[in-house]
């Protein structure tokens, strides 16, 4: 039986992924590597305070290297792609809070949590090897140490209510601020998990869809 069909997805935020280009992952890891050998500026970039999770390092990136690497003019490119595919709608703001990296090595997580602003993002820039595996083998169970999770609503029927991301460079996904995501923890290796996050604010009058 030949069927036409097609899929509406309605229901819930959705999510917008998009692929770092190089060159700025890069920039970004150098801009990284660079902090993370000098003290100084290693605590005058510290973000850790400000933030819900138990890792090793969290990095504001100051306003010049957000510009000066491509990182803005990337996250408000596709910021405005994504808006204007989902609500048809131009955004003409696009106003950057802040952006930082996370330096997460084994046994440390990121618990679950939502950001402030209208926009958020987070993606991927430096990854293990390995994550590790379950201690106990586990038959169609799948590993979810070092991956990101969204979560929104509850699990019910045609709706599993979390989306899960096994990371990989370059891969970056936006999504609105009051999303819920987690991070879970990994083990097995020393290396490093490095991942950039931001918020930022866009048009009120597209965000804001109570006001008719």
């Amino acid at each position: 039986m030949d069927i036409q069909y097609k899929l509406i997805k309605n229901f819930g935020p959705s999510v917008f992924a998009a692929k770092i280009p190089e060159d700025i992952i890069n920039k970004l890891n150098n801009y990284v590597d660079q902090i993370v050998e000098d003290q100084k500026k290693s605590k005058q970039q510290n973000y850790g305070e400000n933030l819900v999770g138990d890792v090793t390092q969290e990095i504001k990136i100051d306003q010049n290297t957000i510009k000066e690497t491509g990182w803005l003019k990337f996250l408000a490119t596709c910021t405005k792609q994504w808006i204007e595919l989902e609500t048809k709608k131009k955004i003409t703001q696009f106003n950057l809070k802040q952006s930082w990296v996370v330096r997460q090595f084994k046994n440390e997580y990121n618990p679950i949590h939502w950001h402030s602003g209208h926009i958020s993002g987070a993606g991927f820039l430096k990854l293990p090897k390995s994550f590790g595996d379950f201690k106990q083998k586990k038959q169609n169970k799948k590993y979810c140490g070092g991956h990101l999770e969204l979560i929104h609503g509850s699990r019910m029927f045609l709706s599993s209510s979390k989306f899960e991301i096994a990371p990989r460079v370059g891969e970056f996904y936006f999504f609105p601020n009051y999303l819920m995501h987690t991070v879970y923890p990994f083990k097995d290796t020393d290396e490093e998990r490095r991942s950039i996050s931001f918020n930022a604010t866009i048009d009120d009058n597209i965000y804001n869809v109570y006001e008719y």
